[in-house]
């Protein structure tokens, strides 16, 4: 089983790029992890929102598989806590027998298409992040998760 973070354009901020290096090499001694980036569209100046987010969606569909398990990073998914979500993580580690994808979209969200593929809507936050930080913030989050699964020390409840 392998984890991957798709992402709609490329991480093209310093500091979370710097960020992200972090996290995902300390992520590397729980499971394999990757972060597929996909090009930004480009030309798109005549293209209405939904047509964007369809081109998007169909860049998206094209990177899963069948027999992934899909969680999109969305505002309208399930909000939990660290703890819940170490839990969530390891029922889906320990039953999906899957591949893990997760998705954060373009700048318009993800089109129907995605929205009827994805297994799972998960919300990182009621307040909105910019789709460069929100890179971070799962990272940080999926690494918080398994140093908690593991009974490490980085998390303090």
């Amino acid at each position: 089983m392998k984890i991957t973070l798709i992402t709609v354009g490329k991480t093209d901020v310093k500091w979370v790029k710097e960020g992200l290096d972090i996290y995902v090499s300390r992520l590397a001694r729980y499971v394999p992890f990757t972060i597929d980036e996909l090009p930004q569209l480009k030309n798109v100046a005549a293209l209405s929102q939904e047509q964007i987010k369809e081109k998007e969606g169909q860049n998206i569909l094209g990177r899963i598989s069948n027999n992934d398990f899909v969680v999109l990073l969305d505002d309208k998914g399930k909000e939990m806590s660290s703890m819940q979500w170490a839990g969530q993580l390891e029922d889906w580690m320990s039953h999906s027998g899957r591949n893990i994808i997760f998705i954060v979209g373009g700048a318009y969200g993800f089109s129907q298409s995605v929205y009827k593929r994805a297994n799972y809507l998960l919300s990182l936050s009621r307040m909105t992040f910019s789709h460069q930080m929100v890179r971070v913030i799962f990272t940080e989050q999926l690494y918080r998760a398994f140093s908690i699964l593991k009974g490490e020390p980085y998390h303090h409840e």
